[in-house]
């Protein structure tokens, strides 16, 4: 049996996709509907409107124009006409492409050659198009050739027009126009966008700050700043009322993220806390509450945040921090620091600086386990903190070594010394490496381990059994579970028993599932039975 394919366009998928209401999104149908209005043509319609199922912006289609032979002239002029500048760029650029000359000198001439009477929509065209690379307009049309002069002092003549122009689109329904509007004004007029936003908001009702506070949203996303810091650096005196009408909005929104910020989800606290980066200043009491989150990424995000809102690095911000502070205080500073280029010297300058809290420079150490840079570190460098009289020290060090190859003798040889350190967070810290290097010829060691006094190496050794353990270490593992007084090392235990597996793991598991009297050991013993294939 044969098959016919048929080879569906484009612009016929496009037109279903808008028919059925599965739309691309508002950029796709505001292109298609921009393309429809432009292109009279049909077989043209085929050719460009397509591009908007893939573009996504309104002007996704115009470009196409300037790959056709013959020129469309009339779909380029019409084009031209567009309400929306990005079209009437689109328009000029495409114009350039299909002569092989400068775009600028094309926006150039279109704006000299247009009568005074009727030339807004090219001066505010080449305006914005210059903004938008983020110069003023003579600047933008010092290049465009002959007629770039005339150009520029064409649009500088239309300022006022312009700037009101510019003004009504900042107050405009459409929310995506708002931010560009500012961001443009204050560029084509040499201002920053703040003031021009206070002045505008002066004389408007308190109805419209809404829309306004919105806008410099947008421009703060733009140029990766906040609203807080955009106004506090531009407001004067006599704009308090201004500001605090501005302040009034942002609090509202911040109140309504308060659910988020106290979700019970990680995932969702952390976009909220995410969303705080954009009031910078404003929301300082939300970033320092978030700094004590139960979830790292939170906190992490929370400093990262901070940072961003006081306008300065991260690094510069976290040595702020943890100048003279507790670990407690400092810990979101220095979790943050691990992904951070340059986290393994700062980690090295707290651990050693010994006028930090022994606590401090220990954690400064155990960070620099996590950070990548971290593995070009030589044990030589370690040596001072792994012989440091402090034990908190001593273990952050030793971590630092689950970071480095195990097949580097000198690697092994300082988890043997710290296996055999007095402090009890020294051996847990070598067992912790121990279990994430499984270094598996130390097996016999962690089980002997099983019996020590202290319940963090008996838990630390369970963990390691779980990554390097044999059938040979069960029964002291049941042993473990069966009599440790401690939950968490029966715990450990158990998730150990449960990858092990065996009868006599089994029976332990099904023991403690009776007869623990914590109910988290006996959860993950029902759990490590059912991994077994024991249960339902």
């Amino acid at each position: 049996m044969h098959y016919t394919v048929r080879c569906v366009s484009p612009a016929l998928i496009l037109m279903v996709l808008l028919a059925t209401g599965q739309r691309g999104g508002t950029g796709t149908t505001d292109c298609w509907n921009s393309c429809q209005r432009h292109v009279a043509d049909r077989a043209l319609r085929g050719r460009v409107c397509g591009s908007c199922l893939s573009g996504g912006r309104v002007d996704s289609w115009v470009a196409s124009l300037g790959t056709v032979r013959p020129t469309p002239r009339d779909a380029l002029a019409s084009s031209r006409k567009d309400e929306d500048w990005r079209v009437r760029w689109a328009s000029v650029r495409a114009e350039a492409k299909g002569k092989g000359i400068a775009e600028r000198r094309v926006l150039a001439e279109w704006v000299a050659s247009t009568p005074t009477s009727a030339d807004l929509q090219a001066c505010l065209t080449a305006a914005r198009a210059a903004a938008e690379a983020d110069q003023s307009s003579a600047t933008f049309l010092r290049e465009a050739g002959a007629r770039g002069p005339e150009a520029a002092a064409r649009v500088w003549a239309r300022r006022e027009a312009i700037r009101q122009a510019l003004e009504v689109e900042l107050y405009s329904e459409d929310p995506r126009a708002r931010g560009s509007a500012l961001a443009h004004l204050g560029t084509f007029m040499g201002r920053k966008p703040a003031r021009l936003l206070l002045d505008a908001t002066a004389s408007r009702p308190e109805s419209t700050d809404v829309i306004g506070a919105s806008a410099l949203k947008s421009v703060a996303l733009r140029q990766r700043t906040s609203v807080g810091r955009l106004l506090l650096e531009e407001a004067k005196p006599a704009d308090a009322v201004l500001v605090n009408r501005l302040f009034a909005v942002y609090s509202r929104e911040l109140e309504e993220l308060q659910p988020e910020l106290t979700a019970p989800e990680p995932r969702r606290r952390d976009s909220a806390v995410l969303a705080l980066g954009v009031y910078g200043p404003l929301a300082r009491r939300e970033m320092e509450r978030a700094l004590e989150d139960a979830d790292p990424k939170v906190r992490g995000s929370a400093a990262r945040k901070m940072a961003e809102a006081e306008g300065t690095s991260l690094r510069v911000a976290a040595e702020r921090r943890v100048e003279g502070r507790d670990a407690a205080v400092s810990r979101p500073w220095l979790e943050a620091m691990v992904r951070e280029k340059g986290c393994a010297g700062f980690f090295l300058d707290v651990a050693g600086n010994p006028r930090m809290p022994a606590e401090l420079r220990g954690q400064a150490l155990a960070s620099l386990a996590d950070c990548r840079e971290s593995e070009n570190e030589r044990v030589e460098t370690l040596s001072p903190y792994l012989r440091d009289s402090q034990p908190v020290i001593r273990a952050g060090a030793v971590r630092v070594l689950g970071s480095m190859s195990v097949r580097r003798p000198e690697v092994m040889d300082a988890t043997t010394r710290a296996l055999e350190d007095d402090a009890p967070e020294v051996v847990a810290a070598a067992l912790a490496v121990v279990a994430g290097q499984r270094q598996s010829t130390r097996g016999d060691a962690a089980a002997e381990l099983l019996g020590s006094e202290h319940p963090v190496v008996r838990a630390a050794a369970a963990r390691a059994l779980e990554a390097i353990g044999r059938a040979v270490h069960v029964k002291v593992l049941a042993s473990c579970l069966r009599e440790d007084p401690v939950p968490d090392v029966r715990v450990a235990a158990a998730l150990a028993l449960g990858r092990l597996g065996g009868p006599h793991a089994a029976a332990a598991l099904s023991d403690a599932v009776a007869r623990d009297g914590d109910t988290h050991v006996q959860h993950v013993s029902r759990e490590g039975l059912r991994r077994l294939g024991f249960g339902p």
